[in-house]
C-alpha cells in the first residue's frame, strides 16, 4: 500500500466564506503561527472585485478556527506601498523573529507583483516595513532564525529561461538581500515538472531545514498543484540534501478539485509540534482552508531515501 504522508483532518474544509463575518468570495492560502498559545491564521480572500485581501482567525487547536470581525491587511493607502499594493495583498507567510512576527505577502499592481514584508509583535497592529524583491516575485519565505550570522529566504522568481525555480538569498538586516543562488529547479516530466514555489516557513530538524513546497504538473485538463518536500543543509541552507520524488499530498477532496482555480492543494503556513508532528495547512481549489497533520521524521526520510534531482 502505498504510504500517506499526510493525514486529512476530518473536519475539513476548516475555513470557508461563510465562516467570515465580512463578505469575501474565498479563504485560502493562509500563513498559520502559534501565538500566545493560540494559533493565528492570515489568510487570503478574493472580494468581488476579484482582489485580494488578508485576514486573520484563531484557534486553540488548530483545527477549528474563527475569524475576526475586520481584515488584518488591506491595500495600504499609504506611499510608497499605495503605489505597489493596488491590484490586492495576497499568500502571506508568517516567520517568528527576533521576537516578532515577520509576514512576507505578495503584492500587486500595474507594475507586477513584489514581497512586501510587515511585521507585528501582537497581532493586533501590523506595520510595514519595505518591499524587498522586485518585480515579478512570489512565494518567499523567510527561515526562522539566522544562519551564520545572515537572514535567510527563499522565493521565486519568474524566469522564461528557467521557469518557475526555487531561489535563495541573504540579508544583514532584512531590507537588503543579495549573494543569491538557484537551488532547485523543476524536473522534466515528473509531478513538479512545470513550476515550483516555496510553501512553508521551513522547519528545523536534526537533518536538515524541511521546507514543504509546491509544484504544478500540467494537464490537458488544465494545472494540478501538489506539495512535496526538501531538505537543506543546516548551516548551508543553499545545499539541497534531498528532494522527495514523490508527493505527500494531491487535490482527492471535492473541495479540492473544484473551485475558484481546480486541482489546487497550496501552502503557505505549517506548524512544529512538541510530539514530532506537524499540522499542515493549504487552500483547497483556491477557496477553502484545509489542515492535516504529518510526522516530521517522514518527510525528513522521503527526502533522504527517495530523493529527485535538485536541478
Amino acid at each position: 500500500m502505498k504510504k500517506e504522508f499526510v493525514t486529512r483532518y476530518e473536519g475539513n474544509p476548516i475555513l470557508t466564506k461563510d465562516d467570515i463575518p465580512y463578505k469575501v468570495e474565498t479563504v485560502h492560502n493562509a500563513g498559520v503561527t502559534k501565538f500566545d498559545g493560540r494559533y493565528i491564521m492570515l489568510f487570503r480572500s478574493h472580494l468581488d472585485t476579484g482582489r485580494s485581501i488578508i485576514g486573520i482567525a484563531e484557534s486553540e487547536d488548530g483545527f477549528k478556527f474563527t475569524a475576526r470581525d475586520e481584515p488584518f491587511i488591506v491595500p495600504s493607502k499609504e506611499p510608497v506601498f499605495s503605489e505597489y499594493e493596488e491590484y490586492g495583498v495576497e499568500d502571506p507567510r508568517i516567520t517568528a523573529l527576533d521576537g516578532a512576527y515577520y509576514i512576507t505577502y505578495s503584492a500587486y499592481s500595474k507594475y507586477g507583483v513584489r514581497i512586501g514584508l510587515a511585521k507585528t509583535t501582537d497581532f493586533q497592529s501590523v506595520e510595514r516595513v519595505t518591499f524587498i524583491t522586485q518585480a515579478d516575485y512570489r512565494n518567499t519565505v523567510i527561515f526562522p532564525e539566522k544562519i551564520n550570522g545572515r537572514y535567510v529566504k527563499l522565493d521565486r522568481p519568474h524566469s522564461d529561461i528557467s521557469p518557475w525555480s526555487i531561489w535563495i538569498s541573504f540579508s544583514e538586516d532584512l531590507r537588503y538581500w543579495g549573494d543569491s543562488k538557484l537551488v532547485m529547479k523543476p524536473v522534466a516530466y515528473h509531478w513538479d515538472e512545470m513550476k515550483i514555489g516555496p510553501g512553508a516557513v521551513p522547519i528545523k530538524t536534526e537533518k536538515g531545514w524541511l521546507s514543504i513546497y509546491h509544484g504544478v504538473f500540467p494537464t490537458m485538463d488544465g494545472c494540478v498543484y501538489r506539495l512535496g518536500v526538501a531538505l537543506h543543509k543546516l548551516d548551508e541552507p543553499e545545499v539541497i540534501l534531498g528532494v522527495g520524488d514523490r508527493w505527500i499530498l494531491q487535490p482527492e477532496d471535492p473541495w479540492e478539485v473544484v473551485g475558484y482555480v481546480h486541482n489546487v492543494v497550496f501552502t503557505c503556513g505549517a506548524v512544529a509540534e512538541d510530539d514530532g508532528t506537524l499540522k499542515l495547512y493549504w487552500g483547497g481549489a483556491d477557496k477553502v482552508m484545509c489542515a492535516g497533520t504529518a510526522v516530521i521524521d517522514e518527510l525528513v526520510e522521503l527526502c533522504l531515501s527517495e530523493s529527485r534531482e535538485a536541478k
